[in-house]
Order: C-alpha cells, then sequence, then structure tokens
C-alpha cells in the first residue's frame, strides 16, 4: 500500500501512506478546504450542530491521519472511531452522500497528489461516503 524506502544498513522499511502524501500538513490541507465548501452547504451545514466547524474539522482530520498511517491521536481522545453509530443522529441520503464527495472532491483535486495516491484516497472516500448513507430518498 505504501512505498518502499532504503534505509542506513541496507534494510528496507515501508512508508505508511501517511508518510507518503506529506503527513498531518496534507490531512490539514485537505480537510481544511473540505469545511470551507461544508460552511456554505445548504445540506451538510445544517448537519453540524457546533457554532464554530473547527471542532468537526479536528475530528475528521485526526481520524483521516490515523486511517491513514498516521498517529492514533484519534482514538486516544474519542475511542473507537464508530462511524455509522456517529452519524446515526443525522439524515444521510443520497443528497448528503454527492455533497460530501463534491467537496471532497474539490479539496482532493487542491493537493495535487500523484495519481496513484489520489486514486487510494479518492476510492476510500467513496467507500466512506457510501457507507454512511442512512436514509432511503
Amino acid at each position: 500500500m505504501g512505498c518502499v524506502t532504503e534505509i542506513p544498513r541496507g534494510t528496507l522499511q515501508q512508508q505508511t501512506f501517511f508518510e507518503a502524501v506529506g503527513g498531518e500538513a496534507t490531512f490539514r490541507r485537505l480537510v481544511h478546504r473540505f469545511y470551507e465548501g461544508v460552511a456554505q452547504d445548504p445540506v451538510l451545514r445544517p448537519m453540524y450542530p457546533e457554532e464554530d466547524l473547527g471542532p468537526a474539522e479536528e475530528r475528521l482530520t485526526l481520524f483521516l491521519m490515523q486511517y491513514w498511517g498516521g498517529p492514533r491521536t484519534y482514538s486516544d481522545r474519542r475511542g473507537h472511531p464508530r462511524l455509522r453509530m456517529r452519524h446515526m443522529p443525522f439524515s444521510v441520503d443520497r443528497a448528503a452522500h454527492d455533497a460530501w464527495l463534491a467537496h471532497m472532491r474539490t479539496a482532493l483535486d487542491e493537493l495535487e497528489l500523484s495519481p496513484e495516491h489520489e486514486q487510494q484516497l479518492w476510492d476510500y472516500l467513496v467507500y466512506a461516503a457510501g457507507s454512511l448513507i442512512n436514509t432511503a430518498e
């Protein structure tokens, strides 16, 4: 899944996706740009009860960093992700799914990752968005 890099004694070390795409800074840019779109979105914004989207932005950033091989801060602070359970209080339909992916697509495009990394991340985001739909049209 990651890149292989050589370390001093000639042994190979697997690099995580998190490291390969630029680490924390990359995920912070992705999620910040995503929430810029969410803040103006009439479908998604009502799903965030907090006045300030900052806490939601931080939670998603930490989740994605951990998922892709970065620090385990998300689990240390919040326990198991339980994504479906955490989203159950909200009506997530196809319109919310599509809006979420549209903002994530914009954010991902602006990262200018390698085509391989971009596709890998996008495939996961599409899967994650689909798994959270809990309301029929």
